[in-house]
């Protein structure tokens, strides 16, 4: 978790970044701005409060980490500050290179250090990457000899970043430690802030953890499930709501303990098991037994498990609780239907 408030903005340079394969340019300073201690503020309170998610990452590289031009560049950044307006040139460039898709568009460019920023419990210094590509209108009220004139000017709204990264000095070795938001251009195709220019891949922790094994829970119970076994719609939505509810009730994760509560049947669990290795193989992951469960990272999860079946386009039913107050059937005419069970309408 970020905590932001104490930190303080030391030095800042800004660039424009064009989109290369659409011919723009790429414009550099010739120094570091200087900003008053009001802008300043107002550029922290701008930066940081976007990077709200416990979800971390690592700069890597497929075979050395040192080539990896973010953590090259970061690195001197970190071990010589007086630096940043150097190295974030080098930065804009390396941007400027990977902006080879239409979709991508120019903006300015900020490369940022910060002191005294807090996450998971550490005081460190951050350099922060951020780029602002979406202009906001906003009327300008001026006083005049009549009364009031009213003009539009162009400009960023601060509440909304459109790209950012924050590299914190620790886990150097690892790739140091990453928080990444992207507001924009989330297509697979234009994901090159997060794939070509920073090219990081999730840090292995708790929120991981959590994420990976829920994800391979629900792709079991909705795509491998109906192919092995007889099952229904809503005995599929039941299992998710237990997996669900498991983790939501649970601290810790125990793959052995989740198999028997969950899924129970010896038939399935097998299955489950034999499924979770070749999940491991497809997906390259490394599924985990046992971990603490990151409860933001089940809040984010538990939205992509659908609890409705949808009947024609005429019902939707949304199953929250307990399964045996559901049952299926086909009348003499063959006309599907569902018997719903319940005590009160709310």
């Amino acid at each position: 978790m970020l905590i932001y408030e104490q930190a303080t903005l030391v030095s800042i340079a800004l660039h424009y970044v064009g989109c290369k394969i659409q011919e723009e340019d790429i414009r550099l300073s010739k120094k570091e701005l200087k900003v008053s201690e009001e802008i300043n503020n107002l550029l922290v309170n701008y930066f940081l409060p976007a990077f709200k998610s416990e979800e971390y990452f690592h700069l890597y590289h497929d075979t050395d980490l040192k080539l990896n031009e973010v953590y090259s560049y970061v690195s001197e950044i970190f071990d010589h500050p007086d630096q940043l307006f150097d190295q974030s040139v080098n930065l804009a460039k390396h941007l400027y290179e990977q902006s080879l898709h239409p979709k991508i568009k120019g903006g300015d460019f900020y490369t940022v250090y910060f002191k005294d920023c807090i996450v998971d419990g550490e005081t460190v210094d951050a350099v922060g990457l951020f780029k602002s590509e979406n202009k906001d209108v906003f009327l300008k009220v001026y006083p005049s000899e009549s009364g009031f004139e009213l003009a539009s000017e162009e400009g960023v709204n601060i509440k909304k970043l459109d790209k950012g990264c924050l590299i914190f000095n620790s886990e150097r070795e690892k790739g140091y430690l990453v928080a990444v938001v992207d507001h924009t251009n989330k297509g697979v195709d234009a994901r090159y802030w997060i794939d070509d220019f920073l090219k990081v891949k999730q840090r292995e922790d708790e929120y991981f953890q959590t994420q990976n094994v829920m994800s391979m829970c629900k792709n079991f119970v909705t795509k491998e499930l109906p192919q092995q076994f007889e099952v229904s719609k809503a005995d599929q939505i039941d299992l998710l709501n237990k997996s669900v509810n498991f983790f939501k009730e649970k601290e810790n994760f125990d793959m052995e303990e989740f198999t028997n509560e969950v899924i129970s049947q010896p038939e399935v669990i097998e299955h489950f098991n034999n499924y979770k290795k070749e999940y491991q193989v497809d997906c390259d992951t490394a599924i985990a037994d046992n971990f603490a469960i990151s409860e933001t990272a089940v809040k984010k999860q538990a939205r992509v498990f659908k609890n409705i079946i949808k009947l024609d386009k005429n019902f939707h039913i949304y199953i929250h609780g307990d399964r045996n107050l559901i049952e299926q059937g086909e009348d003499d005419d063959g006309r599907k239907f569902y018997k719903l069970f319940y005590e009160k309408e709310c």
